[in-house]
């Protein structure tokens, strides 16, 4: 999975200076290095711009780096949603989509991300794309909140679902999360009103469309 991973990024992806700048200051800032991996963060761009959306909720920015691969999908037209846990990293998260161009596009709201979706319900607000990775054991909750934020036909997609192989691979060492996402798994290929695949990119995508 590793050699594979490593040869999509190698022949489908350019440097990117913006994008290695952010990977950069979330390693000065002594933030785990988490980001998705440059060849997701191309998908997500190519999602968001297949789609067409133009309202995204991303649950779990961390420095920004997938926040601006949603953002370069939906251009100027755009808006992004992102919930973070941590002021530092909302802030960090800020100001590199602001370099990136997308300050404008871009509100954060700091805090339990449970409670901020309660809030988003509470205000009626509508997303037509949603991007999941944050912590791993509230995914199935996180599901459900994006499910009732989704559009018709909105698209749902989650991070790092293979867990390093360890949901397939009964060789492969297990990590903390790996039970979760198997669980997680189980219920986007099985839920009513979703319609679902798993791809084997980076650390593993599900891609979920809500059913109209």
């Amino acid at each position: 999975m590793k050699q594979i991973n490593q040869y999509i990024d190698t022949v489908f992806y350019d440097p990117d200076p913006i994008l290695e700048e952010v990977i950069s200051s979330i390693k000065e800032n002594g933030m785990p290095s988490i980001s998705v991996s440059p060849s997701s963060g191309k998908l997500l761009t190519m999602l968001v711009s297949i789609a067409g959306a133009k309202n995204i909720l991303e649950i779990g920015a961390l420095g920004g780096y997938s926040g601006i691969c949603l953002a370069r999908g939906f251009g100027e037209e755009g808006t992004l949603t992102s919930l973070e846990l941590k002021d530092e990293y909302a802030e960090l998260a800020g100001s590199n989509l602001t370099k990136a161009g997308f300050g404008n596009q871009v509100s954060y709201m700091a805090g339990p991300a449970l409670e901020n979706l309660e809030t988003l319900v509470s205000d009626q607000k509508r997303f037509d794309f949603f991007f999941i990775d944050a912590d791993k054991a509230n995914y199935d909750n996180y599901l459900e909140y994006c499910i009732k934020l989704a559009d018709p036909g909105a698209l749902i997609v989650a991070d790092n679902m293979l867990a390093g192989g360890s949901v397939a691979d009964p060789d492969a060492t297990p990590k903390r999360y790996t039970e979760f996402m198997k669980k997680f798994n189980k219920m986007v290929a099985n839920h009513p009103r979703l319609e679902s695949l798993l791809l084997p990119i980076g650390d593993g995508m599900t891609v979920s469309r809500v059913k109209e």
